[in-house]
Parts: structure tokens; C-alpha cells; sequence
């Protein structure tokens, strides 16, 4: 519960550069600063807010942004979770153009990266800072060379990724094995994809499909040695990691030996809801 520099503002300062946190982006303010330094161009990654016409045109080649999907696909806030949730084998970094639209501007480069089964989200996002750090050596300098040139979005491939809502966040075992799994890896490790056991709240961190051809109602746990599957609509899923709150992460020999899941329970929404 502490404010905490964040690493981005952290490397900064240890290398003597500028800081410059604007509380709001439609004041004035951010815009004079940039003028001000006068500045060529302005590199925009993972700020979570549309830029006014006054910020994008200060620098003097604009502002370019380093978004975590191929676009025109996945345009908004949460490009990783999306692609993740939709099961998707592959994503990457596009390098475009800021215009006052959300991600609607041409693109200058695309570089790919492959999903393996079983990756996460924070897994993901460490792949695709990698990315961006060779994409802002490599062809930002380039679009300031003028070596490259733009390539407009075509509309017709648009889709979103909006905000994730806490019910998103939330498991119902009534849905197919592998539709839950790109949740929990969607999620993963934060803000997690959660269920109840009771009373008790459980944060699934790591699963895999289950092999056992269990069926059952669905939520149902069922402990086969020391593993633990849960039945879904389709299938079952094997719980690797989970976390019960107020708690550290677990395996599935912890979970059982600590009595958080038992053969026969019921996984679901928190008791009294629907």
C-alpha cells in the first residue's frame, strides 16, 4: 500500500533523464512541457489514455506508439488479454502513427511473435517488451531516418480489446476445458482468474487440460493421487497452481493437503450469489 516509483521512471532517473508525470493529458499542460523541450518525436507505450490533437502535434515528427498487437486486430486496452482469451497463436508489436483516434493510425512495422501453448500473460508481456525494445532501436530510428513509410489500417479487420471487467475475471465451470484455460492464462499472474471453494476465494494461477474422462456436474473436484481436475462443461480441467486468499501460491498437493480443495466439492460463484 505504498507508492511506488514505477521501474520505467525508476531506469530513468538512475540515467539522469527527465520525468515528467502530467495528472491529466487534456489540460494544457503535457503539450506545453513537450513544446517546451521542443522535442522531434514523442514514443508512446502502454499509457492507457487517448492523446489530444494538441499533444500528438507538439513533437515535431508527431507521436508514435508501440502497441502490443497486430493491428488493425486487438485496438484498445488490453490487446494481451484478448488475444489470449480468443486463443490466439500468435501477436505482436506494431509501430504506428499516433493520430486522435483509439489505435486508428497507419502503421509503420510489425513484428510477430508466436504464442506456445500453455503461456500466460505475464509470460506474454515480457515477450513482447523484448519486441518493442528491439522495434524502438531498430525502426523507430528508422521512421526518423525516413526509411520507412506508413501503411493505413484496413477497417474491415478491425476488432477490440477493451477494458477487462471483474467479471470476466471470474471461472464458470459450466464453460469448455479450453475456453477456462485461455481465461486462467489471460489472467495470469494478475489480476487472476478466480472461483470460490465455499466461502473461500481461490485465484487459479496454472492449469492444463485433464486426461481423466471424469464427468460430473460441473465445478466438481475430483482428486486423482496427488493431481486435481475439475469438471467443466467440456472436459476437465487439472489444477497446477492456485491461490487462496490471504495465502501464497500453491500445487495441487498443498491445495489438497491444506484441505482448501477436497474430492466432491463444488467449485463456483461465492455462496448466495447466482
Amino acid at each position: 500500500m505504498k507508492l511506488r516509483a514505477s521501474p520505467v521512471k525508476e531506469a530513468a532517473l538512475e540515467r539522469g533523464l527527465a520525468v515528467h508525470q502530467p495528472l491529466r493529458v487534456r489540460n494544457g499542460e503535457l503539450e506545453g512541457w513537450l513544446r517546451e523541450l521542443r522535442v522531434d518525436v514523442a514514443l508512446v507505450a502502454a499509457y492507457g489514455r487517448i492523446l489530444p490533437l494538441g499533444v500528438l502535434a507538439a513533437p515535431a515528427r508527431g507521436c508514435l506508439n508501440l502497441h502490443a498487437s497486430i493491428l488493425p486486430a486487438y485496438r484498445g486496452a488490453a490487446p494481451i488479454q484478448w488475444a489470449l482469451l480468443d486463443g490466439q497463436s500468435e501477436t505482436g508489436i506494431s509501430l504506428m502513427q499516433m493520430d486522435e483516434g483509439m489505435d486508428t493510425g497507419a502503421v509503420y512495422a510489425v513484428r510477430r511473435l508466436a504464442i506456445p501453448e500453455g503461456m500466460n500473460a505475464g509470460e506474454l508481456t515480457r515477450g513482447l517488451a523484448d519486441l518493442a525494445a528491439e522495434m524502438t532501436r531498430d525502426e523507430v530510428m528508422a521512421v526518423l531516418r525516413g526509411e520507412l513509410t506508413t501503411t493505413p489500417q484496413d477497417p474491415r479487420q478491425v476488432t477490440l480489446a477493451p477494458p477487462i471487467t471483474r467479471e470476466q475475471t471470474q471461472i464458470d465451470w459450466r464453460h469448455g476445458n479450453v475456453q477456462i484455460q485461455n481465461q486462467v492464462r489471460a489472467f495470469a499472474p494478475t489480476p487472476g482468474a478466480f472461483t470460490f471453494a465455499g466461502d473461500r476465494r481461490l485465484k487459479v494461477l496454472d492449469v492444463r487440460p485433464g486426461t481423466s474422462g471424469l464427468t460430473g456436474e460441473a465445478g466438481t473436484v475430483q482428486a486423482i493421487g496427488t493431481s486435481v481436475e475439475v469438471v467443466c462443461g467440456r472436459g476437465t480441467l487439472e489444477i497446477l497452481r492456485a491461490q487462496p486468499d490471504g495465502r501464497n501460491a500453491q500445487g495441487a498437493r498443498d491445495l489438497l493437503n491444506g484441505r482448501v480443495l477436497e474430492p466432491g466439492q463444488r467449485l463456483g460463484p461465492a455462496p448466495g450469489t447466482a
